[in-house]
């Protein structure tokens, strides 16, 4: 049989919209949109670049949890409401993929609270790297 683990954060929506920040599925591993908010405080920063960290940290945490690391991750999503707020976080996005190369795709959408200006979901399969 399968595993099947659910990784929660500890962010208020994972509560009330009812879902987990990660899902572990045998091998592997998929972490919903993550954003810019620091879980512990829930608070978030106002500038890009720095959502763009804090939502990397947070994916990090989750990946830790499921027994993985940026390394594993083969398929990477960014979500931004924004289309000119995409390059300026290129920098933080290639120190973290850059020798890794996960497909990619980047997508302007709305998000669900207009102070996320980045959220960014991976999978990942456990030992791939």
């Amino acid at each position: 049989m399968t595993e099947r683990r659910v990784i929660l954060s500890g962010s208020t929506f994972e509560e009330r919209i009812g879902y987990a920040r990660a899902v572990v599925d045998g091998d592997r591993v998929h972490v919903s949109g993550t954003t810019g908010f620091d879980y512990a405080t829930m608070t978030i920063s106002e500038d890009v670049v720095e959502q763009a960290e804090q939502c990397l940290r947070n994916v990090e945490a989750a990946l830790a949890e499921a027994e993985c690391t940026f390394a594993d991750v083969v398929r990477v999503r960014y979500l931004l409401p924004e289309r000119a707020d995409f390059e300026p976080c290129w920098p933080v996005l290639r120190r973290t993929f850059g020798t890794v190369r996960p497909a990619a795709t980047m997508m302007v959408c709305g998000l669900a609270d207009p102070r996320m200006k980045i959220e960014i979901e991976v999978d990942a399969r456990r030992g791939a790297a």
